[in-house]
């Protein structure tokens, strides 16, 4: 059974899903910072300015140095409660000599005489510094500040003398206090214990807010993102897809139709880029037509010609003559030069045919293809000049040099003005031979000098038949310069004529 393929996802779509994966992304990780990271996250930051505001503290007292005004400064900014003990005073860490509390009162940390004491010890132990938390019970505060004031208003001096007030131990949670203790020492010598607490807040009811919050956000998160997604990713796939219908159209041999999808620089240049090769395509596919055209009335006529003067000889006495011999031999020449360029063409294009290069004279080369226009130069009055102060040598394939240059004048040729003039110029310039052969004929308009190379283009579109050559001439120079590196190329006026010309590197020359 055979396997069938399946079809890859479109661009929206997968635009589509990466932006929900995205989104799903964001909220996975916001769910993990509030249940998981938030708390830690927390009392890091506590524990730091704890501890910093402790140390500043301590810093103002060594340096005995706006003491009261550092601390009132600093527990105010940070939400926290600071007492200051002195350690050789008589009440000892009964009480403290200076206390100011800015933290929640409903979650303050009571602490003890016996426990500031431990932290002093602690805090000893510890090379002066030492940093703790501690929690208690909701319900442990509470009782501690309710036994406070009962005993203030009672005026009782223990608890056994006070009332006994019951309370339910199954009150929620838990207050953590971050608690910093440090010993510094004012310049006099003098003594003195630190004692910073703030309240961790509890978090149990925050995250619970917070999570109902976060679960509203992620609701309207979801919904927005995939609105969002939805619209970017038509908005992003809209060029991409437009492109690609007018593609399938232009794969349809469609060649009207107009890559212009904007949005993007890429898809832009993409869509230039289109609309350059659909032109092209437009105008090699006519170029196709025309040069099928062209080739048969080529190939026709010398085999109308040929056929009409043999059938005339075979059924007419008396006209198996010399010039009717020559008519045919002349078309046979015309039909062989047509299917022998065509090859040559096509061979010299797919690389089939390898240039062999050796040190040859041009000068000589040209000389030699002259002789091939005598018979126009006698009969048809032609002037065929050829001006060359110097013997010129070139490393090259003679037999493809030779061809350009047979072209190039079979082209004037075919061209010539009134006067039957072509003049073949040669010089050395910095190195280089250059060739340049020049007609007085029609000339060629400037829009059409860069197409005059295109293996399909015909400037006049006339099935014109030319004294010498099969039109496909000046597609065979380019090629062959082209191999052999040369620099080529034409001037043309429109009424005065038209002058090619190449140039390539020169190995020396004599006189």
């Amino acid at each position: 059974m055979k396997r069938r393929l399946r079809r890859p996802a479109t661009l929206h779509s997968r635009l589509l899903w990466y932006f929900l994966l995205f989104g799903a992304i964001i909220l996975v990780v916001l769910w993990v910072f509030q249940s998981f990271l938030l708390k830690p996250y927390y009392t890091s930051k506590k524990s730091k300015i704890v501890e910093q505001s402790g140390a500043r503290i301590v810093k103002a007292i060594e340096q005995n140095k706006n003491i009261w005004t550092t601390i009132d400064s600093v527990a105010s900014y940070n939400s926290l409660t600071v007492c200051v003990y002195g350690t050789e005073s008589v009440m000892g860490f009964a009480s403290p000599i200076y206390e100011i509390n800015y933290d929640n009162p409903a979650a303050q940390l009571t602490i003890e005489a016996h426990e500031v004491n431990t932290y002093y010890r602690n805090a000893l132990n510890n090379g002066g510094t030492y940093m703790t938390v501690d929690s208690n019970s909701v319900a442990d505060i509470a009782r501690q500040k309710i036994d406070r004031l009962r005993k203030a208003f009672t005026g009782a001096s223990d608890d056994s003398a006070a009332p006994e007030v019951h309370y339910k131990s199954s009150t929620a949670g838990r207050v953590e206090n971050m608690v910093y203790a440090a010993v510094a020492a004012k310049p006099d010598g003098e003594e003195m214990f630190v004692l910073v607490t703030s309240s961790i807040t509890p978090l149990s009811n925050t995250l619970d807010i917070l999570q109902g919050q976060l679960l509203w956000v992620s609701v309207a998160f979801i919904i927005l993102s995939l609105i969002f997604s939805i619209f970017a990713s038509r908005r992003i796939a809209k060029p991409i897809s437009k492109t690609n219908t007018a593609a399938k159209e232009l794969a349809k041999k469609n060649y009207a139709v107009d890559f212009n999808a904007r949005g993007y620089l890429e898809v832009e240049e993409l869509n230039d880029t289109l609309n350059y090769a659909k032109t092209e395509l437009a105008a090699t596919e006519k170029l196709q037509r025309e040069l099928i055209a062209n080739i048969s009335h080529d190939l026709r006529t010398p085999l109308t010609m040929i056929t009409g003067y043999a059938e005339v000889m075979r059924d007419l006495p008396g006209e198996n003559t010399p010039e009717n011999i020559q008519i045919i031999i002349d078309e046979a020449t015309r039909l062989s030069t047509l299917v022998n360029d065509l090859l040559d063409l096509s061979k010299l294009q797919s690389g089939a045919l390898q240039a062999e290069k050796k040190v040859f004279s041009l000068t000589d080369s040209i000389r030699a293809i002259f002789t091939r226009y005598a018979k126009l130069v006698e009969q048809d009055g032609y002037n065929i000049v050829f001006e060359a102060g110097e013997n010129v040598l070139i490393n090259a394939d003679e037999l493809r040099m030779s061809q350009v240059v047979y072209n190039l004048m079979n082209n004037a040729v075919n061209h010539v003005g009134e006067d039957k003039t072509v003049i073949v110029t040669q010089s050395v310039v910095k190195g280089k031979a250059r060739i340049e052969i020049t007609d007085h004929g029609e000339g060629i308009p400037a829009d059409k000098l860069e197409y005059i190379w295109d293996r399909y283009y015909k400037v006049d579109k006339e099935h014109r038949r030319g004294v010498i050559g099969s039109g496909l001439g000046l597609s065979i120079v380019k090629t062959i310069l082209d191999a052999h590196n040369a620099r080529y190329g034409v001037r043309s006026t429109p009424g005065k004529g038209s002058t090619f010309w190449f140039e390539i590197a020169a190995v020396r020359t004599e006189k």
